[in-house]
């Protein structure tokens, strides 16, 4: 006969309880306080501009109270607001699309080929960054003079464009990067060409990328002020950053038109980063992972 059998013994294998650090267990008014005064800090400037702009004229309430719109009308209309809304997007847009598509076809060279020049020439990208606009003015009006382009706003967009392609470049080589090479080599054996291939299996995984780097070439483009001042001078071919500009006189400042004009910038932009925030955080967070 067999003998008495031991107890089972309870199982120590299974997987243990993540251990709990001391910043794990903060107290919730330690993290939403400081948060709380951050969000504060940063919306206070924008509440200002927004008082400023909803208000009537010579009003030192700090409510908007009445409410107005005068100071929009007095900018769309008067002040050729609506001109300047309509060329920011023209040279948002264009320098997004050029930009995004030279550097799509620049990274995935550097993410999918190897050359000599290769280490040199991403050196010579990063070292781009450090090159002020500034410095490039004189050059770039001597050439656009030539090609017969000032006062056009094909100038303003080649040179955002132009400015944007090294970071953008490298970002999205790093998003290239984090594409597995053997899905293209799978679709090379079911008879895919090189470009088909990327197109099929490699574009549609680069969507966040791509908005990642689109949203950040279109709202450089949107708010830069130098290239637009220095390349166009009809006032019908000014953008908005350089029509904010002109509110700002010599002697007096119109308060109220000029925070009109502010939030007519800035609110496309913040329903551009609205609508497009989860596939920019995936973007930027797949960028950062290896490259």
């Amino acid at each position: 006969m067999a003998g008495p059998t031991a107890p089972a013994r309870p199982l120590t294998g299974g997987p243990r309880a993540p251990k709990r650090r001391p910043w794990d267990e903060a107290p919730r008014w330690q993290i939403y306080v400081p948060l709380g005064l951050y969000l504060l800090f940063t919306l206070i400037p924008f509440y200002w501009m927004l008082l400023f702009a909803i208000r009537p004229a010579g009003s030192t309430s700090l409510l908007p109270w009445p409410i107005t719109f005068e100071h929009f009308d007095k900018v769309w209309t008067e002040r050729s607001f609506a001109l300047f809304f309509q060329n920011s997007v023209i040279v948002g847009v264009l320098s997004m699309l050029m930009t995004t598509l030279v550097a799509l076809a620049g990274g995935y060279a550097l993410a999918r080929f190897d050359f000599k020049i290769k280490r040199g020439f991403m050196l010579a990208l990063l070292c781009s960054q450090f090159i002020p606009g500034a410095l490039m003015l004189v050059p770039l009006f001597q050439i656009f003079a030539n090609l017969q382009m000032i006062n056009s706003l094909g100038s303003v967009i080649i040179a955002e464009a132009v400015f944007q392609l090294p970071l953008s470049m490298i970002l999205i080589s790093g998003f290239i990067k984090n594409v597995p090479y053997s899905l293209e080599e799978a679709a090379w054996v079911d008879g895919c060409g090189r470009f088909r291939a990327f197109c099929a299996v490699v574009l549609p995984l680069l969507r966040p990328g791509l908005i990642a780097v689109g949203s950040f070439a279109f709202v450089h483009s949107w708010n830069h002020f130098l290239f637009a001042l220095m390349f166009l001078s009809n006032q019908d071919k000014q953008t908005i950053p350089v029509g904010l500009a002109t509110l700002m006189g010599a002697d007096s400042v119109d308060l109220g038109a000029l925070a009109a004009g502010g939030v007519i910038a800035a609110l496309p932009v913040v329903i551009v980063f609205a609508f497009i925030q989860k596939w920019l955080v995936t973007g930027f967070s797949a960028g950062a992972v290896k490259g």
